[in-house]
């Protein structure tokens, strides 16, 4: 389904001007590009656009409510500083799953959004893949040591029995 045609489904007999919250997960973008999100959602809060297929965020509207982005699982690889501009409010943005490869990206719009969050003291929280594989080799290591330990515990379980017979 075409993110036109989704965004119709969700206002659900609502003006966009009422509407705080956005779900637009696996519909399909035409051209990587947002489309029939304007700048009349004024009140919008929460935006989610996963798996869409986006490419390019310079069709964001301005949306200087909007708190919390979802943006995981698409092929966004740049132009992040869009977001420093047109969400001034931003406090949550999650790029996992993203064909970002260099950091610097990301820097560049954590420094534009930082100096806007000194003003106000805020804190912005970045999921990026990277965090999301730090987070997974812990668990994975994790998981090895307690096989490890187990392992350990039953060859002392079996010497213990050994030493009985």
């Amino acid at each position: 389904m075409e993110m036109k045609k989704r965004i119709n489904l969700e206002l659900r007999d609502r003006a966009p001007e009422e509407v705080t919250e956005l779900v637009l997960d696996n519909c399909f973008c035409v051209n990587g590009e947002i489309e029939g999100l304007n700048d009349t959602f004024k009140k919008l809060e929460f935006l989610s656009m996963a798996n869409v297929e986006l490419s390019s965020l310079a069709r964001l509207p301005s949306l200087n409510k909007l708190r919390k982005l979802e943006l995981s699982d698409n092929i966004i690889s740049g132009g992040l500083e869009v977001l420093a501009e047109k969400c001034p409010n931003l406090t949550y943005l999650n790029l996992s799953g993203n064909k970002i490869k260099d950091l610097s990206t990301v820097e560049a719009l954590m420094m534009k959004m930082e100096m806007k969050m000194m003003k106000r003291k805020r804190k912005m929280k970045l999921v990026h893949l990277k965090d999301m594989r730090k987070r997974k080799k812990r668990r994975t290591r994790m998981r090895m040591r307690m096989k490890m330990k187990q392992a350990q515990n039953w060859e002392r379980e079996k010497r213990r029995w050994a030493s009985h017979t």
